[in-house]
């Protein structure tokens, strides 16, 4: 899972994509002497541009990360007392600390702005599809007593982890390949979130001590993510498990602590058990689409009482549950009424568009149908430059109060959905060609 001071900072939520994650190389070595300055196996992958970061803070200019650089031994160093008050031997800091250097590569990817993003539509056709389906129902079959188990002892559906296996390793095969030791050293020493990642690196240390994995079994995304369901190394100090009584916590190679950690994170961030994550819904003509916020919560037959209703028509099995009204890709797409166990995933990776991949995706490797409604596949994503434009206009004219940055959150598209309110038109806040040009006036 991306931490959420990844997302803070280039979230993604309905219209952003992430960048997937390289396919994870093999390693038999002590991956401490490794050239960090591009991730060991990557060939000819890109090192850091030298350029200051786009997020502007002062730690994120060209020459403070190279000063932050030029002390990261010293930087390093200075850990040791709270790794001592933490039970890390001397012995094991030397050694999981030896030949680490700054990979400034990390800087371009905390603070990348990506001048386009994907469409929800093109993320879930990238994230759910035929062959992931194929292989998540083979992963299912193989680990059959280990999800069993799992489901015993934490009430957490299997088809919800298989799901997050899947969409965040592609079943073990993208799980990334830095060594997650550097990667968290290098950010807790160089850039804008150092007191945040100071904690993953000496959690990462913890955990090599202690012996649940080795060394090269600590290989991840840019942020320490790593595993087949992406752990960052705190998330694993909290959520991991020894489920089959071996004395390690292995979610890496061990499917049995592999599904039974992620299910035990699942249920202490707050999965109710036999219950969905949420429904597609199908909106009324007319529909007041200011009530499509999280922050409006009604129950299913309040939701029913104003005209929502499920496409296949089917009736909502408890109407006193909770949900809010989601509508990605505004009226003319179809809308989604997400319950508590949506909130629960959104805790695993704070964005809307993962947490309706992996419900989706959940509910099809269970023998599920795809959506009935159709995407406005006709629609062209905004480039940044277009929604840095758009945040201007909407500032311009009293809607937007936040600082431009063309990332779309919460306060842009209600800002938006005030406009098209004002103009007469469906207030969806789905930012689209159209719209811009509407507030430009043409």
């Amino acid at each position: 899972m991306l931490p959420a001071a990844a997302w803070a900072q280039n979230p993604f939520d309905v219209f952003n994509l992430f960048g997937g994650t390289n396919k994870a190389t093999a390693s038999t070595t002590q991956p401490a002497n490794i050239t960090t300055q591009a991730p060991s196996g990557s060939g000819s992958a890109p090192v850091w541009s030298g350029e200051d970061g786009a997020s502007g803070h002062p730690l994120m200019t060209s020459q403070a990360i190279r000063q932050s650089a030029a002390n990261f031994d010293a930087c390093v160093a200075g850990f040791w007392p709270e790794a001592a008050r933490r039970g890390i031997s001397r012995e094991s800091f030397e050694r999981y600390t030896a030949g680490l250097s700054p990979d400034l590569r990390l800087m371009d990817l905390m603070d990348s702005q990506p001048e386009f993003t994907k469409a929800i539509w093109d993320y879930l056709d990238i994230l759910v599809n035929d062959n992931r389906m194929a292989r998540g129902r083979e992963i299912l079959a193989q680990y059959k007593p280990q999800f069993d188990a799992a489901e015993r002892a934490y009430g957490v559906d299997r088809y919800i982890i298989a799901s997050i296996w899947g969409i965040e390793s592609n079943y073990s095969t993208q799980m990334g390949d830095r060594y997650v030791v550097n990667s968290t050293a290098t950010l807790a020493c160089v850039g804008r979130r150092q007191a945040y990642f100071k904690d993953e690196f000496l959690t990462a240390l913890e955990i090599l001590h202690r012996g649940d994995l080795r060394p090269e079994q600590l290989r991840g995304s840019w942020a320490g993510a790593f595993g087949p369901t992406q752990f960052m190394p705190t998330a694993f100090k909290r959520f991991a498990v020894d489920a089959d009584g071996d004395g390690r916590r292995d979610v890496v190679d061990n499917p049995a602590d592999l599904i039974a950690s992620t299910a035990n994170n699942l249920k202490k961030d707050g999965w109710q058990s036999g219950q969905t994550w949420g429904y597609e819904v199908v909106m009324p003509q007319g529909f007041d689409y200011m009530k499509a916020d999280r922050k409006q919560m009604l129950t299913l037959a309040q939701w029913q009482q104003l005209g929502v209703k499920r496409p296949n028509g089917q009736s909502f099995p408890r109407g006193s549950d909770k949900a809010y009204l989601l509508a990605p890709a505004g009226s003319e797409g179809p809308g989604f009424l997400m319950l508590n166990n949506f909130r629960t995933i959104m805790k695993y990776n704070p964005a809307e568009a993962y947490a309706l991949a992996i419900g989706h995706f959940a509910d099809r490797l269970r023998g599920g149908a795809p959506f009935v409604q159709p995407w406005p596949r006709h629609e062209r994503v905004l480039s940044r430059s277009e929604r840095l434009e758009l945040q201007q206009l909407l500032a311009q004219r009293g809607y937007y109060r936040g600082t431009p940055d063309g990332q779309f959150g919460s306060m842009t598209r209600e800002a938006l959905r005030n406009f098209q309110a004002s103009i007469g038109a469906p207030a969806d806040g789905f930012a689209t060609g159209d719209m811009l040009e509407r507030l430009r006036g043409r």
